[in-house]
C-alpha cells in the first residue's frame, strides 16, 4: 500500500501564510473526492473548477485544484482515492479562512482503495462543534468578528510585510482586502470610445502570476493614472481593484473573472527579484493548425522566413491601421501567414530570420489557415526558453534546407515545380478511392489531367482595388463600396473564381482556383476576359474553348466541406503549371535508367 505523508493536513491547516511557501510541496496525500463546483456565467467560454478532498491517512482537508490543471480531470487522470504528490499549492486567506489551492502535482497511482480511517483536523473539529454549541459555547470560540481573530490577521499582515498577497486563481467578487503580485505581460493601446451614452477612452492590461492570468481595465481618468506607470515585462503589487465577472468576448484570457482599475486603485512596482512568474506557452506546432477551429486562440513558436513590407488598411470608421505580414515556419514543416496590426506592425524590425514566440493568436480560415494577432496576444523575439533554442538549431542545422506547405495557400514553399510533386503523382481515381480530403485535416496531392469543362456563368467578381484586400465591391451607382476598406472605387479590378471539369485517362473531377489559377488557364487577366464577356459573347465563348483541352499540372488541396447539409470533399488548385514537355521528356529518360526498369 502506498504510504501517505501523515500529518500533512494538520500542517496546512494550522499554518501561517509563511509555513505554507515552506511546508507546501512534496507531500504524498490521497485524493477522496473531486467535484465540480462553479462554472463562469459566460457559457461561451466557461471555465470548470473543482473542489478537492485531500487526505493523509489521519486526516483530511478541503482545497481547489488550479484551472491549469482541469485537463487531469477530463483526461481520467485524477479520480476518485487518486494517490498524487504535490508539487506546489499556496493558500489564500479570505475572511479568516483557508482555501488551499494545487497549483501542481504528479500522478502516482488511480483507482487504489481508500488509505486509513481519515478524520477532520482537531482545530476543525473542534471550531465545528463549537458553531454547534450553542450561546453558551460562543465565548470559548472567536469568530470572525471577534477580537482575538483580528489580532491574528493584524500579526499575518505584520509578517507579510503588510500585505495579504493572493494567488491570481483564488480572487473573486467576494474578497475586498487582497494584494496580487503579477508581471504585466501585455499592455494594450489607449483607445477612444464613444456611444450614446457619451465618449471616453481606456487601456487594458494582462497580469500574470505562477497560478494564472487576469485582465485589468482602466477607463477615463485612470488611463491618466496608471497607464504610464505599469510597463510591460515589470512586476507589481495590485490592490483595490474591482472584481467582476469577465466579458469574454473582449478576452481570450482564461478566467471567470477580471478586474476594473479604479480611482483608488494601488499599483507599487515590486523589486524583489525572487520567484518572479514567467509567461507560460502551451505551443502547437503549425502543421495542427488544420484541426482547430475558426477564431479560437492559439500560441505558436516559429522561425520569421519572410517579413512583408509595412502597410495600411482603412477601418469602417475611417481609422488608418498599420498591417505586416510574416511568414513564420516550424519543424512541422508548415509555413502560415502571421498578421501584425497597430504598434505591434509598425515596431516590428527584426532581421536574420529570429525565432518568435506568439501567444493568444487568432486562427483565420480565408485562403486556408492563417494567424492574426489581437490587443490582448504577446509577441516575444528571440525568447530565452528551451523551445526557441532548439528551433533555431534545428532551422540552422538543417531546416532551412526543407520544403515548407503553405497553411495560408496550401502551396508548398520551396518545392520544385511550384507545389507539383512528380514523385507523387496520383491519378483522379485513386485520389477518390484513397478518400483524399475525408478525415480532420486537409490532404494535398498532385496530379496531371486535362481541361474538359469550364463553368463559364460566374467566372470572376468584382473586387476591391486597394493592393492585398481582394473583398467583394458593391455597385452603388456613382462607383464600387468595398465594406472592409471603407472606400467607393471608380471601377473594380475583376478576379477569377474558376470552376473547372477535368479528367484523366481514370476518371473526371470538380476542381476549384482563383486568381493565379485563371490567369494560367486562359492567359490574360481577369479584367480583359470580362471586357471580352460584356462587348462580344461570341469572342468571349472563343477564349472559354481555346482553353478546354489543355492539359495542366496540379497540385490540388482536398478537404470535406458542408453546404445546405450535404457533405462533400472539394478539390482547391493551390498550384498550376503548363506541361513542359522536354521536362516530362528527361523524366521518362531517368526512369528507364534507373532501377525500376532493370
Amino acid at each position: 500500500m502506498t504510504q501517505l505523508s501523515a500529518g500533512i493536513c494538520q500542517r496546512l491547516q494550522e499554518a501561517t501564510p509563511e509555513d505554507i511557501d515552506n511546508i507546501g510541496s512534496g507531500h504524498t496525500v490521497q485524493l477522496l473526492s473531486i467535484k465540480k463546483v462553479s462554472q463562469s456565467a459566460n457559457s461561451s467560454n466557461t471555465v470548470d473548477r473543482y473542489r478537492l478532498i485531500i487526505s493523509d491517512g489521519v486526516h483530511f482537508i478541503q482545497a481547489m485544484l488550479a484551472t491549469k490543471l482541469n485537463d487531469l480531470v477530463a483526461n481520467n487522470e485524477l479520480g476518485k482515492n487518486t494517490v498524487v504528490i504535490i508539487d506546489q499549492l499556496t493558500c489564500n486567506f479570505v475572511q479568516e479562512k483557508r482555501l488551499i489551492i494545487v497549483l501542481n502535482l504528479q500522478v502516482l497511482t488511480r483507482d487504489e482503495e481508500k488509505i486509513g480511517t481519515p478524520s477532520p483536523p482537531p482545530s476543525v473539529a473542534a471550531a465545528a462543534a463549537a458553531a454547534g454549541a450553542g450561546p453558551s459555547a460562543a465565548p470559548q470560540q472567536s469568530t470572525s468578528n471577534a477580537q482575538p481573530v483580528r489580532s491574528s490577521a493584524a500579526a499575518r499582515q505584520t509578517q507579510t510585510k503588510g500585505r495579504n498577497v493572493f494567488p491570481i486563481e483564488g480572487l473573486s467578487p467576494y474578497q475586498n482586502n487582497w494584494t496580487i503580485k503579477a508581471r504585466v505581460t501585455q499592455k494594450s493601446e489607449v483607445r477612444n470610445w464613444s456611444n450614446a451614452r457619451g465618449e471616453g477612452k481606456l487601456f487594458n492590461v494582462t497580469l500574470m502570476d505562477e497560478s494564472g492570468e487576469i485582465r485589468a481595465t482602466g477607463f477615463n481618468a485612470v488611463v491618466d493614472e496608471l497607464y504610464p506607470k505599469l510597463e510591460e515585462g515589470k512586476v507589481y503589487y495590485v490592490s483595490k481593484a474591482r472584481v467582476n465577472l469577465a466579458k469574454k468576448k473582449f478576452s481570450n484570457i482564461q478566467n471567470d473573472y477580471e478586474l476594473s482599475l479604479e480611482k483608488n486603485t494601488e499599483v507599487e512596482e515590486c523589486l524583489d527579484t525572487t520567484n518572479l512568474p514567467t509567461i507560460k506557452y502551451n505551443f502547437i506546432s503549425l502543421g495542427e493548425l488544420e484541426s482547430l477551429a475558426k477564431d479560437v486562440n492559439c500560441d505558436v513558436i516559429g522561425i520569421v522566413k519572410e517579413a512583408g513590407p509595412l502597410s495600411e488598411i482603412t477601418s469602417k470608421t475611417n481609422r488608418t491601421i498599420p498591417k505586416r505580414e510574416l511568414t513564420i515556419v516550424d519543424k512541422s514543416q508548415f509555413s502560415v501567414r502571421m498578421t501584425l496590426w497597430g504598434k505591434q506592425a509598425e515596431l516590428y524590425s527584426a532581421e536574420d530570420q529570429p525565432v518568435i514566440a506568439f501567444k493568444g493568436v487568432k486562427v483565420g480560415d480565408y485562403g486556408g489557415r492563417s494567424l492574426s494577432m489581437m490587443s490582448s496576444s504577446l509577441m516575444s523575439i528571440s525568447p530565452d526558453i528551451p523551445e526557441a533554442h532548439a528551433l533555431r538549431g534545428w532551422y540552422d542545422g538543417i531546416g532551412n534546407e526543407k520544403t515548407f506547405t503553405a497553411q495560408s495557400s496550401a502551396v508548398p514553399l520551396g518545392a520544385s515545380f511550384g507545389g507539383f510533386n512528380r514523385s507523387e503523382l496520383r491519378h483522379i481515381s485513386d485520389v477518390k478511392d484513397s478518400q483524399l480530403g475525408m478525415g480532420d485535416k486537409a490532404d494535398f496531392f498532385s496530379t496531371r489531367a486535362s481541361i474538359m469543362h469550364i463553368k463559364t456563368e460566374n467566372i470572376a467578381y468584382p473586387a476591391c482595388a486597394n493592393q492585398g484586400c481582394n473583398k467583394k465591391v458593391t455597385d452603388v451607382g456613382d462607383g464600387w463600396r468595398c465594406e472592409k476598406c471603407d472606400k467607393t472605387f471608380e471601377r473594380p479590378e475583376y478576379r477569377y473564381i474558376v470552376s473547372i471539369a477535368v479528367a484523366d485517362w481514370s476518371g473526371q473531377a470538380w476542381l476549384q482556383g482563383f486568381n493565379d489559377a485563371g490567369e494560367a488557364i486562359f492567359g490574360k487577366s481577369a479584367d480583359e476576359v470580362m471586357e471580352i464577356k460584356n462587348c462580344d459573347e461570341q469572342e468571349y465563348n472563343a477564349v472559354m474553348a481555346q482553353a478546354t483541352g489543355v492539359t495542366f499540372n496540379f497540385g490540388c488541396r482536398a478537404k470535406q466541406d458542408t453546404y445546405n447539409d450535404n457533405t462533400r470533399v472539394r478539390y482547391g488548385i493551390s498550384k498550376i503549371l503548363s506541361v513542359d514537355y522536354r521536362e516530362e521528356a528527361k523524366h521518362l529518360v531517368e526512369l528507364l535508367q534507373s532501377d525500376w526498369a532493370q
